[in-house]
């Protein structure tokens, strides 16, 4: 604790300033401090704001193909905020289409808690493949 603070304090502790004035002081001498050099204190994590899919090949052509897709994580929070006024009847159907395509989701279970949760997830994990004809990296940044 620096000395600053320890003074705030006792005055507090003396009776000579109210709670509401200590914690105005000590809210201005926090503000007041010096950032940390780079480094010195790890920051929080930046919230990812892409989803990234990056995929490169090597089949049958002269020159590598190189597919790279960004979705932005804010497209996908707005699609599930919509999804969320599609009429029930409708997410029936279209659950049936989906699941006869071969895409087993529920959009009925989709919900905006659920994404973030997942986009933290997300967050943590890169995944990549290699195989003899290319490789496919997907990640959150």
């Amino acid at each position: 604790m620096n000395e600053q603070r320890r003074q705030v304090l006792q005055m507090l502790a003396d009776g000579k300033i109210t709670a509401d004035e200590a914690e105005r002081l000590i809210s201005a001498l926090e503000r007041d401090q010096p950032e940390p050099p780079p480094g010195a204190a790890l920051r929080p994590k930046a919230r990812p704001k892409y989803l990234r899919l990056v995929v490169f090949s090597e089949e049958d052509s002269d020159a590598p193909t190189r597919i790279n897709i960004q979705v932005p994580l804010q497209l996908l929070r707005a699609g599930v905020r919509l999804a969320s006024l599609v009429p029930p009847q409708a997410l029936t159907r279209a659950n049936a289409e989906l699941s006869k395509a071969g895409v087993p989701i529920d959009l009925t279970e989709l919900k905006p808690q659920h994404l973030e949760e997942l986009v933290e997830h997300l967050d943590d994990i890169t995944v990549d493949i290699d195989s003899a004809d290319g490789k496919v990296q997907v990640f959150c940044e």
